[in-house]
């Protein structure tokens, strides 16, 4: 991090954007970092702990709380757990990456998404931006490996999908550009955890 509190990249450098209020973090959110750090040849995986999530009517667990089980739960030297949203003011995936592709240029960017996200991501603000600006890496998530191939975003954007056996070039060329990767299955997820009283917001 630098002193604004923003990580530092350089131009060339490839990085992967997993976003999400992480309330709480947990092993299968590692497990996907380390699998798309692998799949797509990212340099760097930045988690944007968001501030709030526009989706849903509760908040969160307090920001800082968040932040600090998040670094318990991935320690990784080219991951870098930041609050960037908090330090930019944006709420929405799409504000965040204007925001990031002014303030990094020469910086490929990645948003990275497990299966779930991408099977309702056509309900997200300005998603056909998203992905007409950014590369989108998709992870198999339990479940949800049909609803995400059967989304109106893989409809829409059939043409532009990278086979899963050539993920690593997905940074590689002008977006529109996504990919879906089978991954070993991880079944934690943060409403269970939530829901069994673990982690009380």
């Amino acid at each position: 991090m630098d002193r604004t509190g923003l990580p530092i990249a350089h131009p060339g450098m490839v990085i992967g954007l997993l976003g999400g209020s992480f309330d709480p973090a947990h092993e299968g959110h590692a497990h996907i970092t380390r699998e798309a750090l692998k799949r797509f040849r990212l340099d760097r995986v930045w988690w944007l702990v968001t501030p709030g999530n526009p989706l849903k009517e509760k908040g969160p667990a307090p920001l800082g709380r968040r932040l600090a089980t998040a670094r318990n739960v991935m320690s990784h030297p080219r991951v870098d757990i930041t609050d960037i949203e908090d330090h930019l003011g944006t709420r929405y995936t799409a504000e965040t990456l204007r925001a990031l592709h002014a303030l990094y240029p020469g910086v490929r960017f990645v948003w990275l998404m497990g299966a779930d996200n991408f099977a309702t991501f056509h309900h997200w603000d300005n998603w056909e931006w998203i992905i007409e600006n950014v590369p989108l890496g998709i992870l198999a998530r339990p479940g949800q490996r049909i609803s995400a191939r059967m989304s109106r975003a893989a409809s829409h954007y059939a043409h532009h999908r990278i086979p899963g056996r050539q993920a690593a070039r997905l940074s590689v060329g002008d977006p529109p550009r996504w990919c879906f990767v089978n991954i070993p299955l991880d079944k934690t997820s943060s409403t269970e955890i939530r829901a069994r009283g673990d982690w009380a917001g």
